[in-house]
């Protein structure tokens, strides 16, 4: 039986997540609260609508040091915590609280390898965009459930010799009981808990999987890896997926049915 075994939420986009009990899956097809704010870069304009590149704002991409910030996000309260190192920030989303959550992930990149990254024009001061609530900064116009098989993880994993777990992919759901790769098969309909989704298509990877996520260091050649020993024709794993008929909740533990 195939089963829910992780959900995540990434409340900043490009940053670290949170593991999280239960998923609202809204019928726009993105899950709330996730990609709701962004560090933005100070030349990037404010978007206009639900799409924002990686490359106007802060992420583990070009960023992988961000890797190491552990994050949470209150959303009765609408506030977001900071940790890493000596650095423990929180800060509501007042003009004063996100100025100071800005300035406090900016000394922290000070410290680190990607510190030159932000002498380049255009990059400071960085600026916290976004409500807390609305699922709003995705890369992709449709927004889109993102979905990996811990099997796959897992066989790549045992290929390099670096730590290889979940968190690199930066999906919303996990899900244990399918062989590796499984999931890239999948097509038509496919039932999580009382939410139905349509599969759409594979997910391809970028430089973000090479970030270790808890030192932060590029420490394996996960792209590479996908091609040359696994066959791919681009670096995929993992799959896309939108309700069908409206959202609703999902949580860990639920059955997956898949309708190929």
């Amino acid at each position: 039986m195939i089963r829910v075994d992780a959900l995540y939420r990434y409340p900043v986009k490009g940053f670290t997540p949170e593991r999280r009990d239960s998923l609202v899956i809204q019928d726009d097809g993105r899950v709330q609260g996730d990609r709701s704010l962004v560090f933005r870069f100070a030349d990037a304009l404010e978007p206009a609508d639900a799409t924002f590149p990686k490359s106007r704002g802060l992420a583990l991409m070009t960023f992988p040091t961000l890797a190491r910030i552990d994050l949470t996000f209150d959303d009765k309260t609408q506030t977001l915590r900071l940790r890493v190192d000596d650095i423990d920030v929180e800060g509501d989303l007042s003009d004063s609280g996100r100025q100071r959550l800005s300035e406090a992930v900016t000394a922290y990149l000070r410290t680190t390898s990607d510190a030159k990254l932000l002498d380049a024009d255009g990059i400071l001061p960085l600026d916290l965009l976004g409500d807390g609530r609305t699922a709003r900064f995705q890369d992709r116009p449709r927004g889109f459930v993102s979905l990996h098989g811990a099997a796959s993880v897992g066989a790549l994993d045992a290929t390099v010799p670096a730590p290889v777990d979940d968190r690199r992919f930066r999906s919303n759901i996990v899900v244990e009981g399918t062989a590796a790769w499984a999931e890239l098969d999948w097509s038509g309909r496919v039932r999580i808990g009382d939410v139905e989704f349509a599969v759409q298509k594979p997910i391809e990877r970028c430089a973000a999987i090479t970030a270790n996520p808890d030192t932060g260091v590029r420490d394996a050649r996960l792209l590479r890896v996908l091609t040359t020993q696994f066959g791919q024709d681009e670096p995929t794993l993992g799959i896309l997926l939108l309700p069908v008929d409206g959202g609703g909740t999902i949580r860990e533990g639920d059955e997956v049915v898949v309708d190929a």
